[in-house]
C-alpha cells in the first residue's frame, strides 16, 4: 500500500469531495490538512480499486498533572488509616500528542524511552503503553497516528507522585485529542492501574490527589473527602530531596512483611500514625503551625519505628529541626525520596532550604 499526502493552508472544497465528508465538515477543521490516499498497486483506479481519502486535522495537545506530597499518614493509610496529602502545582508532569503519519508512539525524552505502542498489548507491564492503552481503552478510541510526548520537572524515585503524575497527564492528553474530558474520578482509576505496576500494593493517594489536583483526606475504602482548597495552600512547607531513589514497593513490602510476622505491635503503629493525621487535620484549620509541627515530628518517629527512615532522612529532618523548623518527617515510601520540614514563614522556609542544601540535600522546593 502508498501513500500520497498533500498540506492544505485552508480547507477546500475539492479536498471536502475527495474524502466525501462535503465541504461544512472540512470547513469545521482549524489548522493543517492531510488528504491520504490509500492506493491499490501504486496507481488510482476505478470502482472497487477507486483509492480512498481520509483527511486529517494535523492537531497539537497538551495537558498536564501536578505532583504531590503527603503531609502525614504514608504506609498506615494502606492499612485502612487516614492520610492527608497536598497537591504540588508548580511541580508538572505534560503529555502532549501531535498527529503524524506513524503509529502511535510515545517519546520519553527524559529518560531516553521510545515505545511503539503496536507492540503492547493491553496487560503490558511498560508503565507508558499500560497508561496510553488504559486511557484508550476508556474513552472507546483507538490509536491514531501520531506521537506522544512525555517531559517532567518532578523527580523520579522522590515519592512526588511522579508515576501517577505522568500517567494521569498521558490519559487527560489523549482524551483532549478526542475532545473528551476525563472527570477526576475516571483518570484517577486509570492511574491507580497503572501504579500497581510501579509499587505492587498502593494505597491509592498518589493518583486521587494528582487527579482531583486538591488537598485529600483520604481513607481506603471510604469514600474520598476533598478538603478545602485553601488548606495547604500557603503552608510554608520546604521539601528536600535526599537524592536517593527506592521503589515505593521495597519499603511498602517490608512493612508487609513486619505486619504478617507481628500484627498486634504493627498496628499499633498505625493507630498512633491516624491520631496524629487527625491531630494535624485539625491544626490545618485552625492555622495552628506549631500544632502541626508537633505532630509531624511525632509522625517520623514513628515511621523510623516501621523502619522505612534512613540515615540520610533523619540526618536532614535534624537539620531542619537545628535550623528552627516546626516539624519535620519523612515523606512518602522512605528510604530515600524526600523529607518535608514545616518553616515559620515565607523568609524563614528559604533559611531552611539553605541549612538544608547545606546538610547534604540534593534539592529543596519551596
Amino acid at each position: 500500500m502508498g501513500w500520497w499526502r498533500t498540506r492544505n493552508r485552508a480547507s477546500s472544497p475539492s479536498a471536502c469531495l475527495l474524502a466525501g465528508t462535503g465541504a461544512a465538515a472540512c470547513t469545521r477543521s482549524a489548522g493543517s490538512l492531510k488528504i491520504a490516499f490509500a492506493l491499490r498497486g501504486g496507481k488510482i483506479g476505478t470502482g472497487a480499486d477507486r483509492p480512498t481519502a481520509r483527511i486529517e486535522q494535523v492537531t497539537t495537545v497538551e495537558r498536564s498533572a501536578c505532583a504531590k506530597v503527603i503531609l502525614c499518614g504514608e504506609h498506615a493509610v494502606v492499612y485502612g488509616r487516614p492520610a492527608i496529602a497536598l497537591p504540588l502545582p508548580t511541580l508538572r508532569a505534560r503529555a502532549r500528542i501531535e498527529t503524524g503519519s506513524c503509529a502511535f508512539t510515545i517519546v520519553a525524552p527524559d529518560v531516553g524511552v521510545t515505545v511503539s505502542l503496536w507492540r503492547h498489548s493491553r496487560r503490558t507491564r511498560n508503565p507508558l503503553a499500560r497508561a496510553a492503552l488504559a486511557a484508550f481503552e476508556l474513552i472507546g478510541q483507538r490509536p491514531p497516528r501520531a506521537t506522544l510526548t512525555v517531559t517532567s520537572d518532578i523527580p523520579v524515585g522522590a515519592n512526588l507522585g511522579s508515576g501517577a503524575a505522568v500517567s494521569v497527564a498521558i490519559g487527560r492528553a489523549i482524551a483532549a485529542h478526542f475532545d473528551r474530558a476525563l472527570l477526576p474520578e475516571e483518570v484517577s482509576q486509570m492511574a491507580y492501574e497503572v501504579e500497581q505496576l510501579h509499587h505492587g500494593s498502593p494505597s491509592g493517594i498518589d493518583n486521587t490527589v494528582i487527579a482531583y489536583e486538591q488537598p485529600v483526606w483520604f481513607a481506603r475504602g471510604k469514600p474520598l473527602e476533598l478538603l478545602d482548597a485553601k488548606i495547604g495552600a500557603g503552608l510554608p512547607l520546604v521539601i528536600a530531596d535526599t537524592g536517593i531513589a527506592t521503589p515505593t514497593r521495597i519499603p511498602v513490602g517490608d512493612v508487609r512483611a513486619a505486619w504478617e510476622r507481628d500484627r498486634d505491635r504493627i498496628e499499633g503503629y498505625f493507630d498512633a500514625i491516624a491520631a496524629l493525621v487527625h491531630r494535624s487535620r485539625e491544626a490545618l484549620e485552625r492555622n495552628d503551625l506549631a500544632q502541626l509541627g508537633h505532630a509531624m515530628n511525632a509522625n517520623h518517629a514513628l515511621l523510623q519505628q516501621l523502619g522505612v527512615s534512613c540515615p540520610e532522612l533523619d540526618a536532614l529532618c535534624d537539620a531542619a529541626r537545628a535550623a528552627g523548623a516546626l516539624g519535620a518527617k519523612m515523606s512518602g515510601g522512605g528510604r530515600g525520596g524526600n523529607m518535608i520540614a514545616l518553616a515559620r514563614d515565607v523568609a524563614h522556609a528559604e533559611a531552611l532550604r539553605e541549612a538544608l542544601l547545606r546538610a547534604g540535600a540534593k534539592r529543596v522546593f519551596t
